[in-house]
């Protein structure tokens, strides 16, 4: 057969959202319903990919044509992953079990980096503290949900498979080599002008308010561990934690990685605006990182800051 530049450039694309040969055979077999010899066939090119397949694959993995011919027609292309975390369809819970197992491969990729400017808890921390988790989402089905039975924290419980997700997710982000966060300052006064607004409206019970309040010390008590030593206890992993001195106003993030860059604008609550594409990426990487210039450092150097930052935090939470 040819060789073919346009296809060797669609190949290429696809093992950089699947690096593991056997997860992108899988994950081929799956959508277009094939045989796993018919999908080996397809990535070693003994058989082309037909014109349908190539569609569906470029729909449902958010690649574009630009990518595929290689031209640049200064169109980057986003997508919207719209999850009900209470009760996901099956497309959607796929969805999340794709995007945890593609960082699967983190923990042996020695130069990944992620960062996540934040105004509200970033998710690689926050995930591990289930009731401050669940205030999160909570906040978003009040907000965005029409279910009205999920309108009081009680009813905000995660099924079993998705509280697997959400574990895995957590054990494979600390493997994250070099790992960023930068806070607005404000964040503990707006989850707890949040608490005092649910719990004066009577979605939120004074019981569970206490529940609230002693998981946000556990946060602050975690953070301030990662912010002294500059690494996640559980893996030494680096970690830099920023405090904003500008208002941030809204979460976004990328993963970086020779295989997986991906950057990510959080919208509505939890939903993630999402590209793969290489530029954008690189640019989010740049612009991202300039936001150090407005924040200040506060894990391992600047202890007085530290200090003062952490007592500060808790006298907020002192006030639930």
């Amino acid at each position: 057969m040819e060789e073919n530049t346009w296809y060797d450039i669609f190949i290429e694309l696809l093992q950089e959202r699947y690096p593991k040969s056997s997860q992108l055979i899988s994950e081929l077999m799956n959508l277009l319903c094939i045989e796993r010899e018919a999908a080996y066939r397809r990535v070693k090119k003994t058989v082309l990919f037909t014109v349908d397949e190539m569609a569906k694959i470029a729909a449902a993995w958010n690649i574009s044509i630009d990518e595929i011919i290689g031209i640049n027609s200064g169109v980057v292309p986003f997508q919207m992953f719209p999850f009900n975390y209470l009760n996901p369809t099956p497309k959607e819970f796929g969805n999340l079990q794709k995007r945890v197992r593609l960082l699967d491969h983190l923990k042996a990729t020695p130069s990944s980096e992620y960062m996540e400017v934040c105004n509200k808890l970033p998710r690689p921390v926050s995930i591990g503290f289930h009731n401050l988790y669940r205030l999160e989402v909570f906040n978003w089905a009040y907000q965005y949900n029409n279910d009205e039975s999920q309108k009081l924290f009680s009813k905000v419980v995660f099924s079993k498979k998705i509280s697997e997700e959400f574990e895995n997710y957590r054990k494979n982000i600390v493997h994250v080599k070099n790992t960023s966060f930068i806070l607005d300052e404000m964040i503990f006064e707006y989850i707890v002008n949040n608490i005092l607004y649910f719990h004066s409206i009577l979605v939120i019970t004074d019981e569970e308010k206490e529940i609230i309040k002693s998981e946000l010390y556990a946060f602050l008590d975690y953070m301030m561990k990662i912010a002294n030593n500059g690494c996640y206890p559980e893996t030494q992993n680096k970690v830099d934690l920023y405090i904003s001195q500008l208002c941030i106003d809204t979460n976004y993030s990328y993963y970086y990685t020779e295989k997986l860059k991906t950057c990510r604008i959080h919208a509505f609550g939890k939903f993630d605006i999402t590209s793969l594409d290489a530029k954008m990426v690189a640019n989010f990487r740049e612009w991202m990182n300039l936001k150090k210039r407005a924040a200040i450092q506060i894990s391992e150097v600047n202890e007085k800051r530290r200090i003062e930052y952490f007592s500060a935090q808790r006298k907020i939470v002192d006030s639930l």
